[in-house]
């Protein structure tokens, strides 16, 4: 049996400039960290002449073929077909959080899922390569509407600027800071559910009809990336950064009419009256989990108020997808 795992993301700013669809004409990057929540893969020898199916994958639900076409979950299947492997085979996948809430889920799924799948076969990737065939699988092969942030992060881990330049050629830096700024950066996080699942992909091709509409405030999204990295990486206040993240959400939210709705407006007018310097919804938007950047002393006021959603502490910089096990 072969465990990988592969951690989710949290991007602070850049969103939105990962796709393709604006990096090849202007140049993209985000400012985000890998954090400690993870997506499991258990991939193990299944006899399949001693069952009356050769392939059994489990997920939310449990499914048994004989045939890779009678799978109904399209990542399963194409990965599966992707690695060569058409029998005998059982696959299980579990996870810290959700779906569809903008924590970059699906894509941290696939790439555990393909490194998995490739040692089970005897073959051994990781990094940035493991980054592009998940980006390869999701993009050309299962025609998803995603960017190329979430593979990344879920591959690579860490905390990073990561600059797109060619859905093959991105650049990871990682962010150095002393262990005292890192801990005084993670102090001031706090991640709340809205309560909102939904698919980002139907979100996500609206803003991208409107991509050309919103050329320059996706250049000035990417600018912001350069100026917290400044901030970050800077001896001064993180305040700063704070009011970074506001204003990135302003910006954000104009993208499209889908990003944005009365109850998550709601919740970040609460942030701020709370003390919350800035924040922002994460994913594509329209729910999902929001992110508070707030002074630590004002964190129990805030949790006070927001106590009808469920807060998830998190730690940054976490370690890429990894093979964890091998039984």
């Amino acid at each position: 049996m072969i465990i990988t795992r592969a951690p989710v993301r949290v991007s602070f700013l850049g969103g939105a400039t990962d796709y393709p669809e604006h990096f090849l004409q202007h140049g993209g990057a985000v400012l985000g960290t890998a954090i400690d929540k993870f997506a499991y893969i258990a991939v193990s020898k299944r006899f399949g002449k001693l069952f009356d199916h050769s392939i059994r994958i489990a997920y939310s639900k449990v499914e048994q073929t004989s045939t890779l076409d009678d799978i109904e979950h399209a990542p399963f299947r194409e990965c599966l077909r992707y690695c060569e492997i058409y029998e005998d085979v059982e696959v299980n996948y579990f996870a810290n959080l959700p779906a569809f809430t903008g924590l970059g889920s699906s894509s941290t799924f696939v790439v555990a899922l393909l490194q998995a799948l490739k040692a089970y076969k005897g073959q051994f990737i990781q990094g940035i390569d493991l980054a592009y065939e998940a980006i390869h699988i999701e993009r050309n092969i299962l025609k998803e509407n995603v960017g190329c942030q979430d593979q990344v992060f879920a591959a690579v881990g860490g905390f990073n600027v990561i600059e797109f330049r060619t859905e093959r050629d991105i650049v990871v830096n990682r962010i150095t800071l002393s262990a005292a700024r890192m801990q005084e950066f993670e102090e001031h996080l706090m991640l709340f559910f809205t309560g909102i699942k939904r698919s980002a992909g139907v979100i996500v091709k609206k803003q991208l009809s409107r991509i050309n509409d919103n050329k320059e405030r996706l250049m000035n999204m990417r600018r912001m990336v350069d100026e917290g990295y400044n901030i970050l990486t800077g001896s001064g206040s993180l305040v700063p950064f704070g009011e970074l993240l506001h204003k990135s959400w302003m910006e954000k939210r104009s993208l499209d009419d889908s990003v944005t709705n009365n109850h998550i407006d709601d919740i970040y007018r609460t942030g701020l009256d709370c003390g919350a310097i800035g924040g922002k919804l994460l994913g594509a938007g329209g729910g999902g989990f929001i992110l508070f950047f707030v002074p630590p002393e004002n964190k129990e006021k805030l949790r006070n108020r927001l106590n009808h959603l469920h807060e998830i502490p998190i730690k940054i910089n976490a370690p890429g997808s990894q093979i964890i096990s091998t039984i």
